[in-house]
């Protein structure tokens, strides 16, 4: 199947671009290039997401209320409460720097681009995943900063300067903005090239090298043992099985239809890397981010395969 290949060079990029750092880690003047490539790049995606999301669509989307508070409830509040729940797991098995980035990891905003494509997939409602997912990568910008404020400075053994949510408007928030005001001389430019949704994975695998090469200068692979990483992967697979369980366990629950259920579950239980990342890099500063990112990197590539496969078959439900 089409989106099957397209998901699998997608992860074969990311899995070669954590290896290549691991072997080739950027060094010298090519760590400041690189920091300014990948703030660039995040920027430049997230002006796109602008120029994608339509006034009207928004608009209508902000009508069916009930759908988009039931998804930012399980991406800000669920998911939030089942990382801080899972503190019970350090040190015995996971330890404090690997939980630290396993709390982080529940409580950054749903992805946009593969939640969109997968519940369009599905045959799911479209119009409902542009503006949740659009929405938690907004909400994001201010509510992943408080809630790690919330639970990392005590729970994670973390600590961040609170006013970096300014640097994180900075690069994710305004762009966007700017992406919206712009949509008359852009949008229809961005609509006639489909293949710019390259840019989105492009950028993906560009903030996991540069996420991958400061950890190897953080000496990363020398403070976790394999079967610690095993057991970390684990707990990020039955995190994923248990929310994938629980969004449309709500959804049905709650009345939703079917097409509402499939948006509520591909937006509510993703994780994303595009906006993940970028936000520890400017929130920990300073501070060891190698560790710290690598639950979520496990995650959203586990969250690809899942949702990829739940996609398909959905869509031959409806077939």
């Amino acid at each position: 199947m089409g989106w099957l290949k397209r998901l699998d060079r997608f992860l074969l990029a990311i899995v070669c671009a954590a290896v290549i750092a691991s072997l080739l880690p950027a060094q010298g003047v090519m760590i400041s290039v690189l920091d300014w490539l990948t703030k660039v790049a995040v920027a430049v995606l997230f002006f796109v997401y602008g120029v994608r999301l339509k006034p009207d669509q928004a608009i209508a989307g902000l009508k069916h209320w009930r759908l988009h508070l039931t998804i930012l409830s399980i991406t800000y509040l669920a998911f939030p409460l089942v990382g801080w729940s899972l503190q019970v797991l350090s040190p015995w098995l996971l330890s404090p720097a690997l939980y630290a980035g396993l709390l982080y990891l529940t409580l950054v905003p749903s992805t946009v681009q593969s939640s969109i494509n997968f519940t369009s997939l599905a045959k799911g409602n479209v119009a409902g995943a542009i503006v949740s997912a659009s929405a938690s990568n907004l909400l994001g910008v201010f509510l992943t900063p408080l809630l790690c404020w919330a639970l990392m400075t005590t729970s994670g053994g973390i600590a961040f300067d609170p006013s970096s949510i300014l640097d994180i408007v900075g690069q994710l928030l305004v762009p966007f903005l700017l992406g919206q005001l712009s949509r008359r001389w852009t949008a229809g430019w961005v609509a006639a090239h489909p293949r710019l949704k390259l840019f989105d994975n492009g950028v993906i695998v560009l903030v996991v090298y540069s996420a991958f090469s400061a950890g190897m200068r953080e000496h990363m692979w020398q403070q976790v043992e394999p079967l610690a990483l095993l057991a970390l992967l684990g707990v990020c697979l039955l995190l994923l099985a248990a929310m994938l369980a629980f969004s449309y366990w709500v959804g049905r629950r709650l009345g939703f239809s079917r097409a509402d259920v499939i948006a509520i579950q591909f937006c509510g239980t993703k994780k994303s890397l595009a906006t993940g990342l970028p936000m520890a890099n400017v929130l920990f500063a300073g501070s060891p981010v190698g560790l710290l990112v690598l639950p979520l990197m496990l995650f959203h590539q586990a969250q690809l395969m899942a949702c990829g496969s739940l996609a398909a078959r959905y869509a031959k439900q409806v077939d």
